[in-house]
């Protein structure tokens, strides 16, 4: 046991009461319209993790693990490959994030669903879950690390940590030791095995490593709950000590995030879900440069210069001027607003290698100018646009699409679902696939998902 167990005085027993909760909360008593945008977020998930499973940063991931790979139980959403169910976790958390497609808190940039639907599906492979039990966990692990996120965000976050790896490691941590039966006291030791090894930095961004964050915290996470349960201890204090999680990696904490209202204020159902693939900060951006070439037309041809006024924080996220390759694209304002310019997109297709390197997508991205103004809002965007001839068009954007204040509706899930889906598994898999995820409490066995995200000649061809 750690011999610096003291805490500040007034400070709660925060690692104490957020376990008890985790592990003592049952699925009747999370609201429906918890569990139902608990379930769009599995949904969006699922796509999300399908929809990168071929991408080059995966291809390379499973040629440096697979070697070391356990038995393997578990699925590689979207391909026949299985793994272990921490190496399978890995893989899927990469997969989910790896075109930056996925769900948002917005009040702390988390991608909560990553680390957590990660690990659980891994391990329902291996362990057998039921739907209805398999999101009530994606709910309190989601929960915890969101309720954690807000305690150190945003001291925490402007340190360089990349939060999504460094609170989802709980999160994949609770959810897991949720659905494995962990008592109070192991849970607790859960969360600090789950503390000692939060990590991420941000620096990392516009690189394959980005999305290493939630898949090694889904590992991380799982590892820790698996850990717990055969009592391996750890501190019991690992969020709020002096030398703990929250001490050390932020400047300030607000305890009251996490544990006030437990069970009442619900963090999980904030979620956003993205319609742009990229950076959260430059979605009205896009958004605004789509509705601006629809209202322009052929003029879009004759723009002499753009200048955006935005929060600083967008360009602190995705300052990049010149990106090289579609994932430093994902983090260049400049690059997002020539390809929603010229191309009307904001999807995948507008963050290839081949895409931030095309000529007429260079050359606007040379005329943009962006002005870091305090007093707009890091969720709204004013863009100006010069003509050749002197002549000028403005856009606002308030809020912009996927936002909690313009929702994407369950259609427009579906949508983004079906056309990530359909490039790597093809049309009949991602529609028998998107009507099982729907159906997730209704599963007797969870894994069916996983089961669903093979191709059929794939299937085949690793059963032979």
């Amino acid at each position: 046991m750690s011999l610096h167990q003291e805490t500040a005085p007034g400070v709660p027993q925060v690692t104490q009461i957020l376990a008890d909760w985790a592990v003592n909360i049952k699925g009747a008593d999370i609201p429906d319209e918890v569990r139902r945008e608990g379930l769009r977020t599995f949904v969006n998930w699922t796509g999300c993790a399908v929809g990168g499973a071929r991408h080059e940063t995966i291809d390379r991931a499973l040629a440096a693990v697979r070697p070391f790979s356990g038995k393997a139980t578990s699925t590689v959403l979207g391909r026949s490959d299985r793994l272990d169910p921490l190496h399978a976790a890995l893989l899927n958390g990469i997969s989910s994030h790896v075109l930056d497609y996925d769900d948002t808190h917005l009040k702390t940039i988390i991608h909560p669903a990553g680390p957590v639907a990660s690990a659980l599906l891994a391990l329902a492979e291996m362990r057998p879950i039921s739907g209805r039990d398999l999101l009530t966990a994606l709910i309190v692990g989601i929960e915890a690390e969101c309720r954690i996120g807000n305690c150190v965000y945003p001291h925490h976050y402007d340190r360089g940590w990349h939060i999504t790896g460094t609170v989802g490691v709980f999160g994949a941590a609770a959810a897991v030791g949720k659905v494995i039966g962990l008592s109070s006291r192991q849970m607790r030791w859960a969360f600090g095995i789950a503390a000692t090894q939060s990590s991420g930095l941000r620096e990392m961004f516009g690189t394959m490593t980005k999305s290493f964050h939630p898949g090694r915290a889904a590992q991380n996470g799982m590892f820790a709950a698996l850990l717990a349960e055969a009592d391996y201890d750890s501190s019991e204090r690992a969020i709020e000590a002096p030398r703990g999680f929250a001490n050390v990696m932020s400047d300030e904490q607000n305890y009251a995030e996490i544990v006030d209202d437990l069970g009442t204020r619900w963090e999980a159902a904030l979620n956003s879900y993205k319609p742009f693939a990229c950076g959260i900060v430059i979605h009205p951006t896009i958004d605004g440069c789509i509705q601006l070439r629809e209202e322009l037309g052929g003029r879009i041809k004759a723009i002499r210069s753009v200048t955006l006024k935005t929060h600083p924080l967008v360009l602190e996220l995705t300052g990049k001027r010149t990106p090289k390759t579609g994932l430093e694209g994902k983090f260049s304002v400049y690059h997002a607003a020539a390809a929603a310019l010229l191309r009307g997109d904001g999807g995948p297709l507008a963050f290839t290698d081949e895409l931030v390197n095309e000529a007429d997508i260079i050359a606007l991205r040379n005329t943009i100018t962006v002005m870091a103004d305090p007093a707009c809002h890091e969720a709204s965007v004013d863009i100006h646009i010069t003509f050749e001839d002197g002549s000028t068009a403005t856009k606002h954007v308030e809020r912009a699409i996927g936002s909690r204040d313009v929702p994407l509706t369950d259609a427009q899930i579906d949508r983004k679902f079906v056309n990530q889906s359909v490039p790597v598994v093809g049309k009949a898999v991602t529609e028998g696939l998107l009507k099982t995820v729907w159906n997730l409490e209704q599963l007797a066995d969870a894994a069916e998902v996983a089961r669903a995200s093979v191709p059929d000649n794939e299937e085949k061809a690793a059963a032979e």
